[in-house]
C-alpha cells in the first residue's frame, strides 16, 4: 500500500512513525520488488537511515518532512554519480542541482538515481544501457520514459515522490503509462541548473506523485528564481483552489484527437470530458491546427541542440558538419560517436541534428522549424485569449505498447506517443497528467490539463477535480 507525502508527514508528526522507519521501508519495498534496472545508482541504507535521524530533530516544520524521494539520473545530487544512463559520460557532482537542494531544505531525503532513456532522449524507457524498468501493471509492456525509473519507483510504492525530466513529455507519458500523476511545469518556474541538458530551451524539472496534492507540495518546494538558471522566471505560485462551474475547458475538435486507431483510449478521453460536463464546466471545441506538426518540429529542433550538448562527447565537430554538408565524413562521425558508447537513439539524434544546423540546411529544416514553433504557441495563445481556462487532452493516444514492438532502425511508433505532450514543451506551458482509467487489457491511461504559462493553480484545480470525480 502506497501512501501519499500528506499521510507520511502528518504521521511522522504525530509520532506514529519516524523518517527512519518510512526511510527503512522504502529500501524494504525496494528489496520486495527486486528489478535491478530501477535505479542506476543507491544510496548507502545506513546513510539515508543517519540523514532520517537528523531530520527528525530539525525539520519537523517542514512540507516534505521525512519524505524518501527518488532522482532521475540526469539531475545531480552531490556525492552520487550522474552517468545520463551512459558510462562514459559518468561522474560525481561536488552539489545538488537546484531543485533537489530545495527538496532537501523542505525536509526529503534522497535514497538514489532512477534510471532512463540515455540522455533522456525516448518516450518508452527502454534505451538504457543499465536495463529496462518493469512496468507494475504488466512486465510485457514498455514503462514510458524518458524518466522511466522515477515513474516506476513511485507507481510501485517504493518512494513517494521523484523527479524526472520533460524536454518533449518525458514526465507525463510515463506516468499516464504507469497510472499516476506527472506534472510538466511552466518553462523556467522551476530551475534547471545542475540538470543534464537534453534540448535546453525546452527542458522542465518534472514531478511524479500519487496526487495532485502531493505533485502541488513538491512544486511549491522547488518554484523560485534561481540565477544560476537564464531561464529562471520570478512568478507567484499561487494556490489552487476548488474548481468551480464557470471553468471553460477547451477540448480539441474532433479531426485533431489523434488516437491513430485506438478506440479504447478515444472512449476514455470521450468519458472524461463528459465528466467534466457533468462537474458543471463549459465544454468549448478548441482547434489546434498545428499540433500534427509538433513532432517533426520537435525532431529537428532536438537534436540540433542535442548534437550542440553533446559535442564534446561523442566527436562531432563543425569541421565534420562542412564535410557532411558536402556528402562526406558520414561513416567517420557516425564511427566516433558509437565509440563514445552512445546507444542508436542518441547516435541518431545527434547525426539528425548536425545535419540540420550544417551550412545549406539551415534555413531549409532549423530556422523553418523555429519558425513554427512559434506558430504552435500561437495556437495556444489564441485559444486562451477566447476565454478558454485550461485544455484537456489524452497524456498519451495510446496506453503502454508491447515490449519489442518497435524498431531502432524505424523509431516513429515511439515519436509518436508524445503527439499531444511535445505541444506544451514547445509552448513553454504547464501541464499535469492524471490517472483516467485502465483500458480493456487492463493497462492504465492518462489525461493531461493544460494551461497557460506560469497558471499552474489552475491547471492543478482542474487536475485535482478529474482526480476526485
Amino acid at each position: 500500500m502506497a501512501e501519499t507525502i500528506d499521510a507520511i508527514v502528518k504521521a511522522h508528526r504525530a509520532g506514529t512513525l519516524t523518517p527512519r522507519d518510512t526511510v527503512a521501508r522504502s529500501y524494504a519495498r525496494l528489496r520486495e520488488y527486486n528489478d535491478p534496472a530501477l535505479f542506476i545508482n543507491l544510496r548507502n541504507e545506513a546513510e539515508a537511515l543517519a540523514e532520517a535521524d537528523a531530520i527528525a530533530k530539525t525539520h519537523a516544520d517542514r512540507p516534505l518532512y521525512g519524505v524518501p524521494v527518488a532522482i532521475k539520473d540526469n539531475i545531480d545530487v552531490g556525492g552520487l554519480p550522474t552517468t545520463v544512463a551512459c558510462p562514459a559520460y559518468s561522474h560525481k557532482p561536488a552539489h545538488d542541482s537546484t531543485a533537489v537542494a530545495r527538496l532537501r531544505a523542505a525536509g526529503a531525503i534522497v535514497i538514489g538515481k532512477t534510471n532512463l532513456d540515455q540522455f533522456a532522449t525516448g518516450l518508452v524507457g527502454v534505451r538504457s544501457p543499465y536495463g529496462v524498468p518493469r512496468n507494475p501493471f504488466d512486465p510485457a509492456v514498455i514503462p514510458g520514459g524518458s524518466s522511466s525509473g522515477s515513474a516506476v519507483a513511485v507507481a510501485a510504492g517504493i518512494v513517494p515522490l521523484a523527479l524526472g525530466t520533460d524536454t518533449a513529455g518525458s514526465g507525463r507519458v510515463p506516468a499516464g503509462l504507469n497510472n499516476i500523476v506527472g506534472l510538466k511545469p511552466s518553462l523556467g518556474l522551476v530551475s534547471t541548473a545542475g540538470v543534464v541538458p537534453a534540448c535546453r530551451t525546452l527542458d522542465c524539472v518534472s514531478v511524479f506523485a500519487l496526487t495532485t496534492d502531493d505533485a502541488w507540495i513538491a512544486l511549491a518546494a522547488m518554484a523560485g528564481p534561481d540565477k544560476a538558471d537564464p531561464y529562471s522566471r520570478a512568478r507567484p505560485l499561487g494556490a489552487p483552489g476548488a474548481m468551480g462551474t464557470r471553468i471553460r475547458l477547451g477540448v480539441p475538435i474532433a479531426s485533431q484527437r489523434l488516437f491513430f486507431g485506438d478506440q479504447g483510449a478515444a472512449a476514455i478521453y470521450a468519458k472524461a470530458v463528459e465528466r467534466f460536463a457533468a462537474l458543471g464546466a463549459t465544454i468549448v471545441p478548441v482547434s489546434l491546427p498545428r499540433t500534427a506538426l509538433s513532432i517533426p518540429v520537435y525532431y529537428i529542433i532536438a537534436p540540433a541542440e542535442a548534437s550542440s550538448n553533446l559535442a564534446r562527447y561523442d566527436g562531432v565537430r563543425y569541421g565534420h558538419r562542412a564535410k557532411l554538408a558536402q556528402g562526406d565524413g558520414i561513416t567517420e562521425m557516425y564511427e566516433k560517436t558509437r565509440a563514445e558508447g552512445f546507444g542508436h537513439e542518441v547516435q541518431r539524434r545527434v547525426m539528425i541534428g548536425t545535419y540540420v544546423l550544417s551550412a545549406g540546411f539551415y534555413d531549409a529544416y532549423y530556422n523553418r522549424a523555429r519558425k513554427v514553433r512559434a506558430l504552435i504557441k500561437r495556437d495556444f495563445d489564441q485559444a486562451f485569449a477566447e476565454g478558454i481556462d485550461t485544455i484537456l487532452t489524452p497524456a498519451t493516444p495510446s496506453p503502454a505498447f508491447p515490449l519489442g514492438s518497435m524498431q531502432d532502425a524505424d523509431p516513429v511508433e515511439m515519436y509518436l506517443n508524445d503527439v499531444f505532450t511535445v505541444t506544451l514543451n514547445l509552448a513553454g506551458l504547464p501541464g499535469i497528467s492524471v490517472p483516467a482509467g485502465v483500458d480493456s487489457g487492463g493497462l492504465p491511461l492518462g489525461l493531461q490539463v493544460i494551461g497557460k504559462a506560469l497558471d499552474e493553480a489552475t491547471v492543478f484545480q482542474v487536475g485535482a477535480a478529474l482526480e476526485r470525480a
